[in-house]
């Protein structure tokens, strides 16, 4: 099992549901005092907080829409008065991701993914780094996707946005490598949460029809491999993507 050092702070962003709950729940397990970041649904993370401390965690839900810059300054800064200076970094905030061809799509339906994978990321960065330099460590982990691999249609607007935020994952890592900080993604594929309550039965079948596996993944998984991403046994790995899909994007 994963472990960090219990003085660690964690803030996971976007995790009153789904994997990013499911994330924050498993770095409460291995030592990690862990800010749970929601946009709308203080109920949820309150949840997950309850969660964490009914396994002797540490928790506490802060409120904060991270596509803004004033708030992830408030954000950070409410965290480190509370838990000290942000040590690990998940990436996992997210928003509408809509189907739609190239015709209806629009300049404006990118940017609203990338201000997701990518302005919201940097802004945080930004924000939590001059602590980690001064620490001489730091966990930065996005969580990604598949589809960067799978170029599914009606969905280039999606699909762009995760693959900038592989390469910014990249090029953060090279340059942060001497300061101790580490940078890595986790590339789920399709794992059910409460974001897919209108999936139907023959579209889980269709798609797990293609994984080696045959089955469907649980958020499990993925916050498991952010665990071990974020653990002290990790700390020589950087600027990798890992992929937890069942190997549906084996080449």
């Amino acid at each position: 099992m994963s472990t960090v050092d219990t003085s660690r702070t964690a803030l996971v962003t976007g995790a009153s549901r789904g994997l990013g709950a499911a994330i924050a729940i498993e770095l409460g397990a291995i030592g990690a005092k862990v800010a749970v970041n929601y946009f709308q649904s203080k109920t949820g993370a309150e949840r997950v907080c309850e969660q964490i401390k009914a396994k002797g965690g540490t928790a506490q839900a802060f409120q904060a829409d991270v596509r803004c810059e004033d708030e992830i300054a408030r954000l950070t800064d409410q965290i480190s008065k509370a838990f000290g200076s942000i040590d690990i970094l998940v990436l996992n905030a997210t928003g509408p991701q809509p189907l739609l061809s190239i015709e209806e799509q629009t300049w404006e339906s990118y940017l609203d993914q990338l201000i997701f994978f990518v302005k919201s990321p940097l802004l945080l960065l930004k924000s939590v780094l001059p602590a980690m330099k001064r620490k001489g460590f730091g966990r930065v982990i996005n969580i990604g996707s598949e589809v960067v691999e799978l170029g599914n249609p009606r969905f280039a607007n999606y699909v762009s946005a995760k693959g900038a935020q592989l390469g910014l994952t990249r090029s953060w890592a090279r340059e942060l490598a001497p300061a101790g900080i580490t940078v890595n993604l986790v590339a789920p594929g399709w794992i059910p949460t409460e974001r897919h309550t209108d999936a139907t039965q023959e579209e889980m079948d269709s798609y797990t029809s293609n994984v080696p596996m045959q089955h469907m993944g649980n958020p499990e998984a993925v916050a498991k491999m952010v665990a071990f991403l974020a653990g002290d046994g990790a700390g020589f790995i950087t600027g990798q993507k890992f992929a937890v899909n069942g190997g549906n994007t084996l080449l």
